[in-house]
């Protein structure tokens, strides 16, 4: 991969001299969707898939970006402290965004640079291309320019580049678990204080099956934000009877005593999927530390429904997939993960058999719907590097 790249790089930028290949992972969250901004705890992990870039300083102040997975698009040019939207549409807004994030913290840019990407996660699939793109970027600027950043600061950077910057009101789990990942290991990651632990996931004979609904999502054209919203508006509805800072930091008997407070049945059923799929997800790593995978994948099987019957994020599609996905034997747990509208599932499938659950999943899942799922088997990698 590494020779591929450095050829490309050379294809655009004349040669390939003095460049680095640096890579971070995308993720994919195991349970604990949409509670992020919400207070809640999230298990998501790193994956071996992700993005690669390529990069070299310049002597100028001129910022080149190309990526291989948009060839059409060419090299597109910005400036050192030039950091604009010209187009929402347009991929080099993350990259853009960070180098913006960083500024603002004052670490500006001595000079340019070259950069080359090219991610191997599928596109619209729901496993972060966007937060695995930008602490990517971010993960460059540190090592090129000698700017001193841990882990979870860059996880927040990436974040405020993607909420202030690109728009997109996201919580902090996706660039979290990108730039803390750890091979073999989950993060049990409490997003209101951003306290965590790593979760060993151990899953002798048991794959990881990602299967891409290959139905488009776009958070920004999505309903993320309107659910965020409702959810802030239950909150400030409970806090007039309960002193609480987040839906989560309420118990779920402790929330059916006092959901009463929140006037409308609709946001009721929103608080009431945070604050039960923060509950199943305490319960997931608890599970997951005494190796009771079939406790884990029962709670991913609620989690999915709650996300359909509670907070309406699956859609048509989703519900198919997962539905199918259940029907299989061999199958432990399987549910959508991510933003929803689209995507992706992640399903738990006993090793012997993978290839009929791709199989009969796959049918079942064109003859409701008429589209085409991809499946991917996956590993659980770690954070970013220098390749």
């Amino acid at each position: 991969m590494k020779e591929k790249l450095l050829q490309a790089f050379a294809d655009q930028y004349g040669d390939a001299q003095d460049a680095r290949v640096y890579f971070a992972p995308g993720r994919v969250n195991l349970i604990g969707e949409h509670i992020d901004y919400s207070g809640g705890y999230v298990l998501p992990c790193a994956l071996t898939l992700g993005t690669y870039g390529v990069v070299r300083k310049r002597e100028d102040e001129k910022i080149c970006f190309y990526s291989m997975n948009f060839p059409e698009d060419g090299v597109k040019e910005t400036r050192v402290g030039t950091y604009q939207i010209e187009d929402e549409k347009d991929w080099t807004n993350y990259p853009k965004g960070v180098m913006w994030a960083f500024a603002e913290k004052g670490m500006k840019l001595s000079c340019g640079m070259d950069l080359l990407f090219f991610g191997d996660l599928p596109a619209g699939a729901g496993l972060s291309s966007s937060a695995s793109l930008e602490v990517l970027t971010g993960f460059i600027l540190c090592d090129l320019y000698g700017f001193e950043v841990s882990g979870e600061e860059l996880a927040l950077l990436g974040q405020r580049a993607e909420n202030e910057f690109c728009g997109v009101n996201c919580g902090i789990m996706d660039q979290f678990a990108v730039a803390m990942g750890k091979k073999d290991q989950a993060i049990l990651l409490k997003t209101s204080d951003l306290s965590y632990e790593y979760i060993p996931v151990k899953l002798p004979g048991v794959k990881i099956v990602i299967a891409n609904s290959n139905k488009k999502h776009s958070l920004n054209e999505s309903k993320y934000n309107e659910r965020r919203q409702e959810c802030e508006t239950a909150l400030g509805e409970l806090q007039q009877a309960i002193g609480i800072n987040n839906l989560c930091d309420l118990d779920d008997k402790t929330f059916d005593a006092y959901q009463i407070m929140i006037k409308d049945e609709t946001r009721q059923k929103r608080a009431h999927h945070a604050v039960y799929e923060n509950e199943r997800t305490k319960n997931a790593a608890e599970a997951l530390r005494a190796n009771d995978v079939l406790t884990f994948g029962q709670l991913m099987k609620e989690s999915h429904r709650s996300l359909s019957e509670d907070y309406e994020v699956t859609g048509e599609e989703m519900d198919a997939l997962a539905e199918a996905a259940w029907q299989q034997e061999g199958v432990i747990g399987s549910r959508m993960t991510g933003g929803g509208f689209g995507g992706s599932t992640v399903s738990l499938v006993r090793e012997e058999y993978v290839d009929s659950f791709i199989k009969e999943t796959g049918k079942l899942y064109t003859e409701k719907t008429g589209l085409k799922a991809d499946f991917y088997l996956v590993e659980i990698g770690g954070g970013p590097m220098l390749q």
